[in-house]
């Protein structure tokens, strides 16, 4: 059954977030608030925790997962990327985007996508979510909290209560979030000399990254 932590969207306690960081460092799923909806965590390096989410999200190993990083020079630990890569990363952070890149090293084959070798990246601008990546001290794997068959994601902390409640760890309630998604870019298409290619307008701005 999960543990709520009910936490000022601003201005949340520390002493709440370690509790919540704790149970994921545990091998524990949370769903936590972000700059669009809700979204399941886990550690990034723990096997049975990813397939976990996998499994509570209703997903196979073809759908991208997303590492939430807490800035750009943690980004790049985990996908390689070039100049002009970069720059759009750089206009784009913090924010509603998620973007596909090529995985480095750093990142378990088993969390790639099996057949392109890609991973989602985002650095998010909710400060409750920071306040948890400062303290859990690595990036976080993560998907959109769409429960098993559903379509819509979860905006609302209060529509985790039920089924769902008993397959997580840990629920940190900011109150609600936006209800529309990360806008959704593909920059692998930049090696090759292509144009990034945008699979989902979502809440992110294209015009701020000059698209």
């Amino acid at each position: 059954m999960a543990q709520f932590f009910e936490v000022h969207p601003d201005n949340p306690p520390a002493r709440l977030l370690k509790q919540a960081a704790a149970l994921l460092a545990r091998g524990g799923i949370a769903a936590v608030p972000t700059d669009s909806s809700y979204a399941l965590v886990c550690q990034l390096d723990d096997k049975a925790a990813a397939d976990s989410l996998r499994r509570i999200r209703g997903v196979d190993d073809k759908h991208h997962l997303t590492l939430l990083c807490r800035d750009l020079s943690e980004l790049g630990n985990y996908a390689r990327v070039d100049t002009m890569q970069f720059r759009l990363l750089k206009a784009a952070r913090p924010g509603p985007y998620t973007f596909i890149l090529e995985a480095s090293k750093e990142v378990p084959r088993r969390l790639s996508h099996p057949s392109r070798k890609t991973i989602g990246l985002r650095v998010p601008e909710h400060k409750a979510l920071q306040a948890l990546l400062e303290i859990h001290g690595a990036p976080l794997l993560a998907t959109t909290l769409i429960p098993r068959g559903g379509t819509e994601a979860i905006s609302d902390p209060q529509d985790i209560l039920g089924p769902l409640e008993r397959e997580l760890a840990a629920v940190i309630d900011a109150g609600a979030c936006h209800k529309e998604p990360t806008t959704i870019i593909d920059l692998t298409p930049m090696g090759d000399g292509d144009e990034p290619v945008v699979i989902r307008q979502g809440r992110g701005e294209l015009a701020r990254l000059g698209l």
